[in-house]
């Protein structure tokens, strides 16, 4: 789509014109002349027929230059072309490559990638990883269960009697004003001794288990030593599964209490601020505990929820979203007279991350007026679930009500939309301190097999926004075996330093017996969990065989990448699941939309496909041929696919079975033969288990060299194929220095450098000294340059970013270059390969001024320049005539490469909007390029400045003067909730403002998770050469633009602008910070998804009598006095045992 210009306009593509000089403009001053200062308004004439042309061309026998006609500009194209491609042909050595490949046939081997045996073969060897962690994930659950059942619960129990290694005891104790280290309770705390293990990234003890508490629950409290009495017996469990698999990771058992026991035992991650992790909020713990549901959020905003009700109200529904998963829907709304929805959703949406902060801003807008309506809020969520022609989970259905009171019961509306069947289970939460009747809001929970919870304060918050699980749980744990599945997570982040990491969960379940007739339990113990970390399942895929741009990837139900090279989330919030869409992690269009539903459906498949992928720079697009091959992962929710770019059918071998030739190439990696071989980069690879990584390459040769004088390249602790290949292309690019680098003059041509990098991971560069500015990447598979150009016919342009670059003045004796890369293309036997690219290093300045002449009438550099004498008519060039003409090399994603402006060669790099911005948009708008917009879900970025930082906590409720005066205030629950209320203040940053001293301090604070918005160019559908016009009046310009054959560039002749009265607008190449796309608009398409096979929300012997308590802890009037007296005093809270309303867990 052409972007319109603010005040000027250029023509449309057409055929080509003749490019006579322009009607209606005086001629071209002549070089020195003076430039008019405006020239009067003048008809446009471009659409007269030719014939009416040519009485206004400028008379013979004055002195005047005209723009080049186009048959000049396309011979100078010409002459660019025949130059760029001889100078390949003498220094870039394709040819003399493929006959050394060919002389040494014998040295390796052609394989084949047969694409659906490779990934029947990777899809299992990963179900068999996977199979072994479920394995040890069931003998953990069943072992849960008996210990539990066979525990005897002990009313009496203490703090001292219990034993165990508590994460968190060594921060407590390195922080004197703990709460543990005053009341002296450490000496139920064992003390560990701890060694590094690499596998967990972290110091581990393989004793002992260790465990987790969160910090809002009390330790001491009757519930929790008896969950960490019982669970103590896992230990043994634990470690005996690692035993029998040493790779396990973590094994962990979080429990419905809060508790989390994990083994083996390392310090816990305490952050700067109070922790705040539980683990019933992790993602896979959520997943585990029950079926996936549909929940209708309504809240209360009639007139009486006002001030501090309503902000726990807002709260409380933030949390709750955050009890949900990507396997859930929901919608939240808000009543009074009427209910309507609180943001844009006008039914159910999946409850991912950018959906769920749609809910949490738009919540914040929520007013309170008008009268309470329950009736009109029911049935609104009724509505919203009985909406059958969307998608949703299909499961759990559910209605979570918040509010500060009523009498009404709608009766009525249940039994028109809920009884006798009970199929939506209906919440109720009272907000607030209030003298309301909440016998109604019980009566509503207990009446439709759901519960009823009170939120008095903001402390009681996250508990009973979470609770609701157990009661989900019900179903599962009737439905006993039958439910006992193993499900697998989307992507998170590991809590405890892993990395990205997948979750096997499997719901642990209470197998007592409860009350008189032996009723059965019906509560839900926890969830066990076993990790599974990508990188393992990484290890399994082929790495190197595929080609520098073949890769596998694996995707979930959701269509959310588990595997995938473009996986790489520069932040991580551990709260939330990485989901990145397939269709996101590449660029969408139809044929992928296709791959991912058949493999979301768990069918095989294949598919050839014309594509665009994006540069591993991020700056360019190229379209491209990839072969799709995917297959289910049994015993999964996962699919594996395979991509395959049809020149990486086949790949070399190496077979260097004569230890003297391994010698011989061997000595060519030696420092001491690069100065007359070319310095040598090998790519960073797990050549040898004993090999020591470095970031710096001289560091790592010099490992690697020390190595291979200890073991051969057949040693069995070694990569064989690896290094084979790495040591006979070290031998192949020596051989192309001899044959043709050695005897060439390079700086006859003007080039600072030639190179070669190759499959097998070698980069030669030659000479020695050009290895000095070479920035490239030493991982051929990772260098920009050396993807693009096996994606590419002929020769590839890359010019370097412009943070690199000095300006002219500045570069004295340094240069400046541009790399110039071709493939490198086998025909074997009928079987074609790509298995090198080579190319050169242009000297920038002296390529700017060779590129004058062979755009203008010299025919070379030595030959005098043309003068246009008084009585001649000349056309201009790019040489004698560059203070009136531009010319320019332009890439294919619109980078400036070469000028004839000497001002410009600092610009080189940019994208050339950024140089000249009405230029491009001509370009633009005439369909020389085309413009690919998308998001990098996956950035990070400087968290947006905040106002007010010396402002009071926000929503903080402040009593007046007579409230401090009253003693009645003093022992009244509004007291108790300001307490509560600074407590979780100080433990939640989200209620005060950021503190600028830790923000900078704190890398966390610096940067978090956001979304931007990346745009690149590519050559559009024209490929003809014409001429056409900008037209903006006085300060019109004309231009030439041709794409030069077997290149990726643009060469274009233009007018310099006389005036800036003529402002294009500008077209944007630079990320920028978005929102994303409109989630708005989104939800009413959704992509296609499954949920879990199996659903658990109902069972005809579920018992519903347990429905629904009060508050549990009323305060002291002595802890309140003592605790507001040190609010006054400004002195730090302490956390009372009374305040953690946990004890209510009924086991």
């Amino acid at each position: 789509m052409a972007v319109p210009a603010q005040t000027c306009g250029a023509s449309r593509p057409g055929p080509a014109r003749t490019a006579l000089p322009w009607p209606g403009r005086s001629p071209r001053p002549g070089p020195g002349a003076r430039r008019p200062a405006a020239r009067p308004p003048r008809p446009l004439l471009l659409l007269l027929p030719p014939l009416l042309l040519l009485p206004l061309l400028a008379a013979p026998g004055a002195s005047a230059y005209s723009f080049p006609q186009q048959h000049t500009m396309q011979h100078w194209a010409r002459r660019l072309e025949q130059e760029i491609d001889g100078v390949m042909r003498i220094f870039g050595g394709v040819q003399q490559l493929r006959e050394i490949y060919k002389d040494n046939r014998n040295l390796f081997e052609v394989q084949e990638n047969e694409p659906q045996k490779l990934v029947e073969k990777v899809a299992g060897d990963i179900e068999s990883l996977l199979d072994r962690k479920v394995q040890a994930l069931k003998k953990l659950a069943d072992a849960a269960e008996n210990f539990q059942k066979a525990h005897r619960w002990q009313d009496n129990i203490k703090e001292e009697d219990i034993m165990y290694y508590d994460a968190k005891a060594d921060a407590e104790l390195d922080d004197p004003e703990s709460e543990d280290v005053e009341r002296g309770s450490k000496a139920s705390n064992l003390r560990l001794d701890f060694v590094e293990d690499s596998n967990f990234k972290n110091k581990v003890n393989y004793s002992y288990t260790a465990v987790q508490i969160p910090t809002d629950i009390y330790k001491g409290s009757t519930v929790i030593l008896n969950e960490l009495n019982w669970t103590e017996a896992l230990e043994n469990v634990f470690i005996e599964n690692r035993r029998q698999d040493p790779t396990l990771l973590w094994q962990v058992f979080g429990s419905a209490t809060g508790v989390t026991r994990y083994y083996p035992a390392t310090p816990w991650r305490a952050p700067k601020k109070i922790d705040l992790y539980d683990v019933r909020r992790r993602p896979w713990y959520i997943q585990g505990a029950s079926s996936p549901k549909d929940m209708v959020i309504i809240v209360d905003v009639s007139g009486s929820v006002s001030g501090l009700t309503l902000k726990l109200m807002k709260t409380s529904v933030c949390e709750m979203l955050d009890t949900l998963s990507d396997d859930d829907y929901v919608n939240v709304a808000s009543f009074n007279e009427k209910a309507q929805p609180v943001s844009c959703f006008t039914h159910l949406v999946q409850a991912n991350v950018r959906n769920k902060k749609v809910f949490k801003e738009a919540v914040q807008g929520m007013v309170a007026k008008g009268t309470t309506g329950y009736k009109a809020g029911f049935e609104y969520a009724f509505d919203q679930l009985q909406n059958s022609n969307i998608t949703r989970a299909n499961c759990n259905k559910m209605i979570m009500m918040f509010t500060d009171g009523g009498e009404d019961r709608v009766q009525d509306v249940f039994e028109k939309y809920n009884w006798p069947n009970r199929t939506v289970r209906v919440f109720t939460f009272s907000v607030g301190q209030h003298n309301y009747d909440v016998t109604p809001l019980q009566w509503m929970a207990c009446a439709n097999k759901g519960y009823y919870f009170e939120i008095p304060s903001i402390g009681a918050i996250r508990i009973n926004t979470q609770e609701y699980l157990d009661v989900l749980g019900r179903p599962m744990v009737l439905a006993g075996k039958e439910a006992k599945q193993v499900q697998w997570t989307n992507v998170y982040e590991d809590a405890l330093g892993l990395g990205l990491v997948v979750t096997g969960t499997l719901p642990v379940f209470n197998l007592t017996q409860d009350g008189p007739g032996e009723k059965k339990n019906q509560l839900i113990l926890g969830v066990m969990g076993i990790d599974v970390a990508l990188n393992d399942i990484k290890r399994l895929t082929p790495n190197y065989t595929l080609g520098a741009n073949g890769y596998v990837f694996a995707i979930d139900l959701n269509g959310y990448v588990l595997l995938h090279p473009n996986l790489k989330p520069q932040t991580t919030n551990f709260r939330e699941p990485v989901t990145l869409d397939f269709l996101d992690a590449e660029l969408e269009d139809e044929n992928k939309e296709e791959i991912r539903r058949s493999m979301i459906d768990g069918n095989k498949g294949h598919k050839q496909i014309r594509t665009l992928v994006k540069s591993l720079d991020e700056r360019y697009i190229d379209e491209v041929m990839r072969n799709y091959t995917w297959v289910p992962i049994r015993s999964t929710n996962y699919s594996l696919g395979l991509v395959l770019p049809p020149y990486s059918t086949f790949y070399l071998q190496a077979n260097l079975s004569d230890q003297i030739l391994q010698v011989k190439y061997f000595e060519f990696l030696l420092p001491s033969s690069f100065e007359s071989e070319g310095h040598v980069f090998i790519a960073p690879r797990e050549y040898c288990k004993d090999l020591n990584a470095s970031d710096n390459n001289t560091e790592f040769l010099k490992n690697f060299i020390e190595l291979m004088e200890k073991v051969t390249p057949d040693s069995k602790q070694c990569n064989n194929f690896l290094l084979h290949n790495l040591i006979l292309d070290t031998g192949i690019t020596q051989q192309l220095v001899e044959r043709v680098w050695r005897d060439q003059d390079l700086n006859t041509y003007s080039l600072l450098a030639v190179f070669a990098a190759t499959d097998g991971g070698i980069t030669r560069i030659f000479p020695n000294k050009a290895a000095e500015d070479w920035t490239e990447n030493p991982e051929p598979f990772n260098a920009s340059f050396y993807r693009r150009s096996l994606d590419n016919h002929g020769y590839v342009f890359k010019p370097p970013h412009q943070d690199a670059l000095l300006r002219p003045l500045e570069l004295e004796n340094d240069t400046v270059g541009i790399l110039v890369s071709t493939p490198v293309e086998l025909s074997l036997g009928g079987r074609t390969l790509r298995p090198a690219v080579v190319g050169v290093k242009l000297d920038l300045e002296a390529w700017a001024e060779k590129f004058k002449v062979l755009a203008s009438n010299r025919t070379h550099q030595d030959q005098p320049q043309k003068q246009c004498g008084p009585s001649s008519h000349c056309e201009m060039d790019c040489e004698v005539n560059n203070e009136d003409l531009l010319c320019i090399l332009i890439d294919d994603g619109g980078f400036l490469v070469l000028s004839n402006q000497n001002h410009q060669w600092d610009q080189v790099g940019r994208f050339f909007s950024e140089v000249d911005a009405n230029l491009m948009m001509a370009l633009y708008n005439n369909s020389f390029y085309t413009r690919k917009e998308s998001y990098d879900y996956q950035a990070a970025c400087a968290p947006q400045p905040q106002g007010n930082l010396g402002a009071a906590p926000r929503g903080v409720f402040v009593p007046t003067v007579a409230d401090f005066l009253n003693l009645a205030w003093w022992t009244s629950a509004a007291a108790w909730s300001l307490f509560q209320q600074l407590l979780y203040g100080l433990i939640s940053h989200s209620w005060f403002q950021a503190d600028p001293a830790e923000a900078e301090s704190n890398p966390e604070a610096r940067e978090s998770s956001c979304v931007m918005k990346q745009t690149q160019y590519y050559f559009g559908s024209v490929n003809a050469s014409y001429n056409a016009i900008i037209d903006c009046g006085n300060c019109s310009r004309l231009f030439h633009a041709q794409r030069l054959t077997n290149t990726n560039l643009l060469f274009v002749v233009a007018e310099k602008p006389l005036c800036s009265q003529c402002e294009a607008g500008r077209l944007l190449q630079k990320e920028t910070h978005s929102d994303g796309p409109e989630q708005c608009e989104l939800v009413q398409r959704p992509r296609y998804r499954r949920g879990p096979h199996i659903c658990f929300d109902y069972n005809a012997t579920e018992d519903t009598s347990d429905c629904g308590r009060g508050a549990s802890f009323p305060p002291s009037l002595g802890v309140l006095v003592s605790l507001q007296l040190l609010l006054l005093l400004g002195l730090p809270p302490r956390p009372q045992p009374q305040v953690y309303a946990y004890a209510s867990r009924r086991l």
